[in-house]
């Protein structure tokens, strides 16, 4: 009895230590948080001084005040000078474009960290819900190893593999970020007056990646290379279980708080947004649903049931994946129909955890021959000519 415990036990501690589970779902994450803040970047661009800038109506010396009190990190309160407001709102789109394509994951995913709480704790009340899951995802995502398949890393790994042409080659930009990092941190450690939590977490994982970088290099096969490997497995699915487990809370915490209203219960709630000038950019499209009463009845409860009913959906896949769907559908809808964007797209890239890998895989493929289809066909239309060949000119047939 005891045997058949230990080697279950075993079984377990060698799942969660060999590997970095869920590859397919890390990626997808990291794409759909790092897309959705820099989209919500790039719209906001000619508003950026009024909304987190000198500019703004909550003032660099209100925000310094909060920010002493309540100990939140942010890059923006180490200079109220416009030049280094654009520097770190330069970096917070450099670094989200950067994550999306996968390059220096790690390393990309701190300074989107960086970017996300800079900006975000230096006006707090500048969101609309979704800002709160991108503030916790950008934490959680610098634990995670969101780069093995869909990036540019995972493509620089494979050509330097064993027995691919061109062999394994020498590393020479990751020393030189590195440094340049490091440098950027010490100054910034000067600098810094508030979130020394975060600080230290960032001298942690700038030690930790040099440490990588040195045993990787000069120790490939040896005992500490396997050591750190089983370290960032750990971190990276368990902080793969923090996210899915913050996802059922969101979910959670919504559903049985709307079930307390009285506006839910009766069938009525949909029916106020709908009404809000604020929230009706297609006011047409909103009268025309807000007119139904039997299907805003039938949306409000269908709301509250798939909120309420999807943590406990996750022990049976197929009734996960439909309620899975109707979330992602919801909030489309919620997209289009209220006016909230960046808030969709941020709970649809948290959904996206709990994708099946069948579908992720499917869903790359179509896309990677999406992207050769149209690469071909650029290629072919920037040939000269004469190589493309002309209809006057006579053509060889072979067989």
């Amino acid at each position: 009895m005891n045997t058949t415990a230990d080697r279950g036990l075993a079984r377990a501690v060698q799942r969660i230590t060999s590997t970095a589970r869920g590859p397919y779902q890390s990626a997808i994450v990291r794409i759909g948080f790092a897309a959705t803040w820099l989209l919500f970047l790039l719209r906001e661009l000619p508003n950026r001084h009024e909304m987190y800038g000198p500019n703004g109506p909550w003032s660099w010396g209100m925000a310094r005040q909060l920010i002493a009190a309540n100990d939140a990190f942010t890059a923006l309160m180490w200079s109220d000078t416009t030049l280094w407001f654009e520097l770190v709102y330069g970096i917070a789109v450099l670094s989200s474009v950067l994550l999306i394509l996968g390059w220096r994951t790690r390393t990309m995913s701190v300074l989107f960290m960086i970017g996300v709480l800079s900006l975000q704790n230096r006006s707090i009340f500048m969101g609309d819900g979704g800002d709160n899951v991108i503030h916790l995802m950008a934490i959680y995502l610098v634990l995670t190893r969101c780069g093995q398949v869909w990036s540019l890393d995972a493509r620089r790994a494979a050509r330097a593999a064993p027995g691919v042409t061109g062999g394994p080659s020498r590393d020479r930009v990751g020393p030189v970020l590195w440094a340049v990092l490091g440098l950027a941190l010490i100054t910034a450690t000067f600098l810094n007056q508030t979130g020394w939590l975060v600080m230290l977490l960032l001298g942690l994982l700038w030690v930790g990646l040099g440490l990588w970088w040195v045993v990787s290099r000069f120790a490939p096969h040896s005992e500490p290379r396997a050591l750190l490997d089983v370290l960032a497995n750990l971190a990276h699915n368990a902080a793969f279980v923090v996210i899915m487990a913050e996802v059922c809370l969101i979910y959670a915490t919504a559903g049985w708080y709307k079930i307390q209203g009285s506006r839910w219960q009766d069938g009525t709630a949909l029916y106020y947004p709908l009404k809000l000038d604020y929230f009706t950019p297609w006011p047409a499209l909103s009268d025309l649903l807000a007119s139904g009463g039997v299907m805003v009845m039938v949306l409000t409860y269908g709301t509250v049931i798939v909120q309420v009913a999807f943590p406990f959906t996750l022990f049976n896949r197929r009734v996960k994946n439909v309620l899975l769907a109707a979330m992602m559908l919801e909030h489309a809808a919620i997209a289009v129909l209220l006016g909230l964007p960046f808030f969709s797209l941020a709970m649809i890239a948290a959904d996206a955890v709990f994708l099946p890998t069948a579908f992720l895989i499917w869903l790359g493929g179509r896309v990677a021959r999406g992207r050769d289809r149209l690469f071909s066909r650029a290629d072919v239309a920037g040939r000269p000519e004469q190589q493309r060949g002309s209809p006057d000119q006579p053509r060889t047939l072979v067989g």
